[in-house]
């Protein structure tokens, strides 16, 4: 069982990402007061609400519901959007409980489960508890394209990524500490957590459809935590280049011989520009998209080398 210190500290803070989610904010908040916090007199909590830069109400009606609960709301707002996972990050360094849970402001993680968190936490000393998607209530194309993500993810980077990935996430102080200490430029923050090699409890769940807004996981910021999850964690880009460079090199040798074949034995041999201008354009298109990958790794290091801050916090709204 996890002793709690005395020093300030809470048993547990939920740290909450809003951008554009004025339209389920109070839900999220009453869900979570009524269903977990109501329910676990002998924990202490503190919740921390991150603005990441919201052009909606969503500020407002966190200031409402600050105002009415200040010994428990904190507000995190920044200075414009900056991501969901460096408001997340903001939201970590803020945290102040022995273990923190990150959950989305839209309601389609069940606010519920966190009450089974806190007892893998507190009584079963798990210092990681996944709550992971084995089922989604959403359209098609979004079931799509998280299992080839995923999937890609699992295969390349880490075997223990659940097929239907996750956000809903339980550290302990110490995990969090750990991640913060070398956090990259471009983070993974799922493979920043699996990474650490701490024991994990998994909580299996049917990810719910949306009912309030729009999804701002756009698919170009898909792509985006895509690419840096695999180029993160995984050799394989620089590796797959190395492949193609042979496989290309035996096809060219190949044809080559060929050709000398057809030019010294047969009548049948090729003639015109249309071979060579085909072949120009798959090698220059290959030769550019491995340029791409390469300059992808060349941004991460001079993004790192840079060391810009993550995000810029506006202010804090919090108990004085």
């Amino acid at each position: 069982m996890i002793k709690l210190k005395n020093d300030g500290s809470v048993s547990y803070s939920i740290v909450i990402p809003v951008f554009q989610n004025e339209g389920s904010i109070n839900d999220v908040f009453y869900k979570i007061k009524e269903n977990v916090i109501d329910q676990n007199h002998n924990y202490s909590c503190e919740i921390i609400f991150v603005d990441d830069g919201s052009t909606d109400k969503s500020f407002e009606l966190l200031n409402a519901l600050h105002n009415k609960y200040p010994e428990l709301i904190v507000i995190v707002k920044l200075t414009r959007n900056f991501g969901t996972y460096p408001a997340i990050i903001a939201g970590y360094e803020k945290a102040r409980g022995n273990c923190i849970i990150n959950i989305s402001a839209d309601l389609q993680d069940p606010p519920e489960l966190i009450n089974q968190m806190l007892s893998s936490y507190f009584d079963e000393s798990f210092n990681i508890v996944i709550c992971h998607r084995n089922s989604r209530d959403e359209s098609a194309y979004r079931s799509i394209t998280s299992k080839i993500f995923y999937g890609t993810i699992r295969k390349y980077c880490f075997p223990e990524m659940p097929k239907g990935g996750f956000d809903f996430i339980l550290i302990s102080q110490k995990v969090k500490n750990e991640i913060l200490l070398d956090l990259e430029a471009d983070f993974f923050l799922q493979g920043k957590i699996l990474w650490t090699g701490y024991q994990i409890k998994f909580i299996p769940y049917k990810r719910l459809k949306r009912k309030e807004g729009k999804s701002q996981w756009t698919f170009s910021k898909k792509l985006k935590w895509f690419i840096d999850a695999v180029m993160s964690y995984s050799f394989f880009p620089i590796r797959f280049i190395s492949l193609i460079g042979v496989v290309i090199a035996l096809i060219g040798f190949f044809y080559a011989l060929v050709v000398l074949f057809q030019r010294l034995f047969t009548e049948d041999y090729i003639y015109g520009w249309s071979p060579i201008v085909i072949l120009i354009l798959i090698l220059s298109g290959f030769q550019l998209l491995m340029l791409g990958v390469i300059g992808e790794y060349v941004w991460r290091t001079l993004s790192q080398a840079r060391d810009r801050a993550k995000y810029v916090i506006e202010k804090i709204v919090e108990e004085e």
